[in-house]
């Protein structure tokens, strides 16, 4: 163990940028917004019940009340720069939060004594831990709770790896909590309703409980402090500089969480949590040399871009060295981003002119059309490596959309860009077979949001429907089939003539052509037709779907020395096919892919239930490599069943559980599920007619 650092504690100088992280519903919107209305940025604290706060501005987050992307403000305390970044706590707009975090210098992780939400918060808490970011932990809707704090700290300990260390203890009266005891400074605090707590005596029960919690404080502070430890054994009070420089020196390090409490609707433990931010939590700095900055050049990392209706397209970046500024050329590894054409400072969707922005500073930079979410950007003459890369979480949810009105068609297309550009965790493919346009995202509010979006943010009004399945059919027996197509019309007529053996293959062996032909009874030249033909015929089957895993081998034949030609000979192949694929005893096939759902491990047996219930093949589970508490489920799934899968397994797993999913093989479906599957396909045929 390492003596602690006596400088480890000075405060770190320039603006800082913080997110506010935490389960869905934490509290994390009114705690940005008793912020802002604490340090004076804005006159009155609003709430997210009647859409009035600086967070969660947009249409659709005020429509369902609920944070759908982030959003960041910049105020003041104390003479020091603070850019708070409020993420969604869904899961489903997980990928706005994780855009962030490499460039934040500290988390709040904004929580309540909930052990239903634990799963989420340790999902929360490994992004963390795997990129070391320092992180307090708010405990919020402390005027609520009705358990001791330490059976709460019990609760919420399992969902981080290092240890949740209490800074505070509540204080109880008529068993409604009226204050706290700060236990690094040893001192009482009665909370007073949108106002600074006061300060009153520590005494009596208070006191007693205080030096119990402050000396467990400090004893965890003491694994990672030779000279803490010694003082502790010997009964030498430490001196609450050294107490404050090991509280800043372990959260800088990641080896402990400091747990703080509050109630955010009323601004109580706000102000105790800026100073902790100010005193505790590191700079520009040492975020840059956490991310292996080591050019002074102008280096900015794009936390997120916007497109907006007056302003074009913005990009919310935090500045990590130099100044970037109106009319800077800035270029990311791959691309040039553009020039800056304006800076301003932030306060949710308010902004403001502002003049260039410097390390640490976080600001929205204008029309910097080819900058993406999750960009390096810099203004050298040659482009700095990337500082961070942050994938998207493998898609759950898919539909089908279409404009709404046919000659919005190639706005649509424009839109969806956009809205990729936005939401990296949104994918759009374009099903060519189907002749759709199938979204991809992370569950269905996120899916609903998007194209609430598409509509009023982009002005294209879509429909939707569930995507098209990808059927096959085989065939389970051979035939020998004529094709013949004469026809004459005066002049040069048409003939073909072809004798294909028509066999199947075994599953996953696709199309094989063959030609057996001798003594040139189909001339040479015909015969790519012959195979193309084939080929054009089984597209659609005899039960409306793609023929696979299917030999067609031309045997005999005959042609007309005028009257033949390439196109007769293609319509002669498809004629045999057509004929003689119903003979062939067909089956319809469904894709089988290979599903692996990460749920917490109470939930498992539930995994189970859902999977057998959808007509999957159980393989077994096994528990999620360095994850205590959760388990990997492993089964094959039809395709068909995989559709809203996802909205019950958020619903078994209190909104934690996920899944991948990958193609494993076609298999043959029979029974009445098969019937009314080819019995739709036909009806949807005739109605297309």
């Amino acid at each position: 163990m390492a003596a602690a650092n006596g400088n480890a504690g000075n405060r770190a100088k320039g603006p800082r940028c913080i997110a506010l992280v935490g389960p869905f519903q934490s509290g994390k919107t009114t705690l940005l917004e008793a912020i802002l209305a604490r340090t004076g940025a804005i006159q009155r604290q609003g709430t997210v019940e009647a859409g009035t706060t600086v967070g969660d501005a947009s249409k659709e987050a005020r429509h369902h009340k609920m944070s759908v992307e982030l959003t960041a403000a910049t105020t003041t305390f104390m003479d020091d720069s603070y850019t708070f970044i409020d993420c969604p706590g869904s899961v489903e707009f997980a990928h706005d939060m994780r855009a962030v975090l490499p460039a934040i210098d500290a988390a709040v992780v904004v929580c309540e004594a909930d052990a239903r939400k634990i799963p989420q918060l340790q999902l929360i808490l490994r992004e963390l831990e795997d990129l070391k970011i320092p992180r307090f932990l708010f405990l919020n809707k402390i005027d609520k709770a009705d358990s001791k704090i330490l059976e709460v700290l019990q609760i919420l300990q399992p969902a981080s790896r290092v240890p949740l260390v209490l800074r505070q203890i509540p204080i109880w009266k008529n068993e409604i909590i009226t204050g706290f005891v700060d236990l690094a400074l040893e001192r009482a605090h009665v909370y007073r309703e949108h106002a600074a707590s006061e300060v009153v005596p520590l005494e009596g029960e208070n006191l007693e409980q205080e030096k119990s919690a402050r000396f467990s404080m400090l004893e965890k502070l003491a694994d990672h402090d030779d000279e803490l430890m010694e003082q502790l054994l010997e009964d030498i009070p430490p001196p609450r500089d050294k107490v404050f420089d090991d509280l800043a020196k372990e959260l800088r390090d990641g080896l402990v969480v400091p747990v703080l409490l509050g109630a955010a609707t009323r601004t109580n433990g706000v102000l105790r949590l800026l100073k902790a931010l100010r005193h505790e939590a590191p700079g520009v700095e040492t975020t840059a040399q956490r991310l292996g900055l080591k050019s002074g050049e102008a280096v900015a990392y794009v936390l997120k871009t916007f497109n907006t209706a007056h302003a074009g397209k913005m990009s919310v970046a935090r500045v990590l060295s130099g100044q970037i500024g109106d009319g800077v050329t800035l270029q990311s590894p791959e691309r040039e981003a553009g020039r800056v054409a304006a800076t301003f400072k932030l306060v949710g969707h308010n902004t403001e002119k502002r003049v260039p922005a410097g390390p640490g500073e976080t600001v929205a930079l204008g029309k910097l059309e080819y900058a993406r979410t999750g960009d390096t950007l810099s203004a050298g003459k040659q482009a700095h490596a990337a500082l961070a890369t942050v994938k998207p979480h493998e898609p759950v949810l898919s539909i089908a959309v279409s404009a709404k009105d046919r000659k919005d068609d190639v706005k649509l297309g424009q839109a969806m860009h956009k809205l990729v550009d936005e939401d990296p965790s949104v994918t759009v493919l374009h099903n060519a077979e189907a002749q759709e346009i199938v979204l991809w995202g992370q569950g269905e509010m996120h899916l609903r949001v998007a194209g609430e979006r598409l509509a009023d943010r982009f002005g294209v009004a879509i429909t939707t429907r569930k995507p098209a399945i990808g059927y096959r059919e085989t065939i389970k027996r051979g035939i020998v089939q004529r094709g013949r197509h004469k026809k004459q019309s005066g002049g040069h007529g048409q003939f073909g003539d072809v004798v294909l053996d028509i066999k199947p293959l075994p599953r996953s062996s696709g199309f094989k052509f063959e030609d057996r032909i001798s003594g040139g009874v189909v001339p040479r030249n015909y015969i790519p037709s012959v195979e193309e033909g084939a080929i054009n015929a089984l597209k659609h089957g005899p039960l409306g779907f793609q023929v696979v895993d299917v030999q067609v081998a031309l045997i005999d034949g005959s042609y007309h020395t005028v009257d033949s030609s390439d196109m007769a000979f293609q319509t002669a192949a498809r004629i045999a096919l057509v004929e003689g694929l119903p003979q062939c005893n067909p089956v319809l096939l469904e894709p089988i892919h290979m599903v692996k759902i990460t749920c917490p491990t109470e939930a498992t047996a539930k995994m189970n239930a859902i999977l057998s219930g959808r007509r999957g093949q159980i393989l077994g589970f096994d528990t999620r490599e360095g994850w205590d508490g959760w388990d990997v489920v492993r089964a094959k799934l039809p395709e068909s069943e995989i559709g809203d899968l996802i909205i019950e397994v958020r619903s078994g797993t209190a909104g934690a559980g996920s899944f991948t999913f990958k193609f494993d093989h076609m298999a043959e479906l029979t029974g009445k599920t098969a019937e009314q599957i080819v019995a739709s396909r036909r009806t949807g045929a005739v109605a297309a007619e």
